[in-house]
């Protein structure tokens, strides 16, 4: 197959060209036949693939939540040739062979390149350290993920063999005494309702522990998810110090503050949706580097696990089909952030931190496509997203990884599996 772009707009993450491409790919699925086709695409944008450093794929053990074949579909529908998978499955990812099934899925169903995290301490519980040299030849990074580690002196053991084995240690930061039976922000919407709030300390708080123990062992160190604008200034002090520190953000915590909160599950995510103020920070150092990148920490759940309401639904939402198209909408169309940062901080800090393979990876966009967020349209099994029934710009036409294409817009079918006539056995 080749697609075709005239007029195409080519953007490497500091520049735009404007040229016409054809860009030949195999069929979906390094095995499917077919005669050649041109797909004609004019006036598109080609992005490198995005990359998704913070996913929850759910594979193995909550295969009600989501898959390895639908999470990575859904990827590939929002523009992503890679993503980091998070290791709070069961079993646990904290040796080779509870990896193992993680793995065995990845090679079996992904249908863009997914790279594992391995679990710092056994069961992600802080008590034992994982096999962290088992692991380190089979995955990105470390993390326990969901679970912030309590112990200073376990954290400083998990630096010093991380160091050691030179891989970056990727922190869930929660101090849980912090907690109180908080399930939002502890800011104007929770006072307002009458809700149990979190409060920032909780966050920023155990990045100040971490940060002082990167200066003690010299670990390439990354603080996921910062929703604090207290988060925001300590990174920037770290890495006005010269510390090997970088950190993410996700879409909503910065496009929604808490007065936007609704009561609804798809509003309840960990950490919370903070202040103005907070959104703000984040947005500043997303402007000046101090947030390296944007990661989306898809989490799925069920309906029935988020449609409890804001106090009782599960933390989590899902964001892998709708971050490009809202943060384009939200911050590039309205002159916030040029498009060349948000490409920059989407595909490649990520992949440079992470050290994440390069091939021919791309993603292709009509950004003047307008429509509004339809959840029943979702790749992913989840349905909870905060951006349900906005309008934005940006539709992924195509995705591409490796030379192999992963997406299609438009429900065109491929001869792949016989008697099927559908890419991996389903539709695109």
């Amino acid at each position: 197959m080749v697609i075709r772009l005239k007029n195409a707009h080519v953007m490497d993450g500091e520049k735009c060209l404007i040229q016409d491409l054809e860009i030949p790919c195999m069929e979906p699925r390094s095995h499917c036949g077919g005669s050649v086709s041109v797909l004609e695409l004019q006036n598109c944008f080609l992005l490198p693939g995005l990359v998704d450093v913070h996913v929850h794929l759910r594979e193995p053990g909550f295969f009600y939540k989501e898959t390895i074949f639908t999470g990575t579909r859904a990827a590939a529908r929002g523009g992503y040739s890679d993503v980091c998978a998070m290791p709070n499955l069961n079993p646990v990812p904290d040796c080779p062979a509870h990896l193992a099934p993680e793995l065995e899925a990845i090679k079996r169903d992904a249908v863009v390149r997914v790279h594992p995290y391995g679990a710092l301490t056994v069961g992600e519980q802080g008590e034992v350290l994982a096999d962290l040299a088992g692991l380190a030849p089979h995955v990105v990074a470390f993390s326990d993920d969901g679970r912030g580690v309590q112990s200073e002196s376990m954290m400083r053991q998990a630096m010093l063999e991380a160091k050691r084995l030179g891989k970056v240690v990727a922190a869930h930061c929660e101090d849980n005494r912090l907690l109180r039976g908080g399930y939002i922000h502890d800011g104007v919407y929770a006072r307002r309702h009458g809700h149990r709030g979190i409060c920032s300390e909780s966050e920023w708080g155990p990045v100040a522990r971490d940060l002082r123990l990167v200066r003690e062992t010299g670990c390439a160190y990354h603080v996921c998810h910062v929703s604090a604008k207290e988060t925001v200034a300590l990174i920037r002090q770290a890495k006005a110090e010269g510390l090997n520190v970088t950190c993410e953000t996700g879409p909503h915590y910065l496009l929604k503050n808490d007065e936007m909160l609704q009561e609804d599950g798809r509003f309840k995510m960990n950490p919370p949706i903070r202040g103005e103020e907070d959104r703000q920070a984040l947005l500043e150092g997303l402007l000046d580097g101090t947030v390296d990148m944007i990661a989306t920490d898809h989490a799925p759940h069920s309906a029935e696990e988020k449609g409890r309401g804001l106090e009782k639904s599960l933390m989590g939402v899902v964001g892998l089909e709708t971050a490009f198209p809202v943060l384009y909408t939200g911050l590039v169309k309205t002159g916030i952030l040029p498009l060349e940062t948000l490409v920059q901080r989407m595909s490649v800090a990520p992949r440079a931190r992470f050290g994440l393979p390069q091939g021919a990876d791309y993603s292709i966009w009509d950004l003047d496509a307008s429509y509004s967020i339809d959840p029943a349209e979702f790749q992913t099994m989840g349905r909870a997203t905060p951006f349900a029934g906005e309008t934005v710009f940006g539709r992924c036409k195509a995705t591409i990884v490796g030379g192999v294409l992963a997406w299609l817009e438009q429900g065109t079918k491929f001869g792949c599996n016989p008697g099927s006539g559908e890419i991996g056995g389903r539709m695109v």
